[in-house]
């Protein structure tokens, strides 16, 4: 029985590995599912998978998004003790594209979930996300009248996901004669979208509609506002998190986009053993958009 032993690291959840019958795959998630609903369902959908098939899964992730050093020790210390696969969101697709060649060059399969990486001939499985991001951008089209001005908040943009989803949604917004004002970063987290938000306003008084990359910006733009009391200002998130479920109803948030966390988890772990098996599998496999009003919102709390 090898045992996990990655002092210093942030991981998720350490669980026994075994070789043997017993394959031990893993899922380096980008932020830990602690205090973020999109990650939780991520790990959950890879655990449930690995029950299903009889598999271990390893649940790893650096303390936060931004820590592309503590992704890469992670995955170096994994692949050193013997791992059957390797399920990946990149925090830094570039930085991170050495270690995952070396996964590779030792016979690990390799997929990206949520994240594309720039290794080439690697499947990647989640959101097709600038498809996401211009629905968003289309109710915020229908809803708002032409030529508003209007605030995107970004991700982290050395992450694809960050950038197809501002690519989608200012396309989106621009394309209906929406006046997209300001573009920044808050980089994934709640508290910095609150703080955006505050100097988004400060220098755009007209504003009418944020789009949000992700909930936990979206959420604290929404409580900038609050604090601002600006209450015509509409808030499109991106994950359908239970919190911006429950804004939405509210009203608090006008809509947000549901990707499906669980099955880019499970979805993951059943690619790799499909690899490990001699089995070939798609390119892409998308796990799907929805988006979420407050027609449709008690489906996601």
């Amino acid at each position: 029985m090898k045992k996990l032993l990655m002092a210093g690291v942030a991981i998720a959840t350490v669980t026994a590995m075994t070789s043997g019958a017993n394959a031990a795959y893993v899922l380096a998630m980008k932020g830990p599912g602690a205090g973020n609903p999109f990650w939780a369902a991520v790990e959950e959908g890879a655990k449930a998978k690995g029950e299903e098939l009889g598999v271990e899964v390893v649940v790893v992730a650096p303390p936060a998004e931004t820590d592309v050093q503590a992704q890469i020790t992670q995955v170096e210390d994994l692949l050193a003790q013997g791992i059957d696969g390797l399920a990946i969101a990149p925090t830094d697709p570039n930085a991170l594209a050495p270690v995952i060649e070396a996964a590779r060059e030792q016979g690990v399969p390799v997929v990206f979930v949520d994240t594309m990486g720039s290794n080439e001939g690697v499947t990647f499985i989640g959101t097709d996300n600038e498809a996401g991001a211009a629905l968003a951008a289309q109710y915020m089209c229908d809803n708002i009248e032409e030529g508003a001005d209007v605030a995107i908040l970004q991700g982290v943009m050395s992450h694809s996901t960050a950038q197809l989803r501002a690519n989608g949604a200012k396309a989106g917004l621009e394309a209906c004669g929406l006046n997209v004002v300001a573009e920044q970063t808050a980089e994934w987290d709640r508290a910095k979208g609150l703080s955006v938000t505050e100097n988004i306003l400060a220098g755009n008084p007209s504003i009418m509609g944020i789009f949000g990359s992700n909930d936990n910006m979206a959420l604290g733009a929404v409580e900038a506002l609050k604090a601002a009391a600006r209450d015509d200002v509409m808030v499109v998130g991106y994950d359908a998190n239970p919190d911006a479920a429950a804004a939405v109803i509210a009203g608090d948030m006008a809509a947000t986009v549901a990707q499906a966390p669980g099955n880019m988890g499970g979805f993951g772990i059943q690619a790799l053993v499909d690899l490990k098996n001699g089995e070939t599998i798609d390119p892409v496999i998308d796990t799907g958009t929805v988006l979420v009003t407050s027609e449709n919102a008690a489906e996601y709390q």
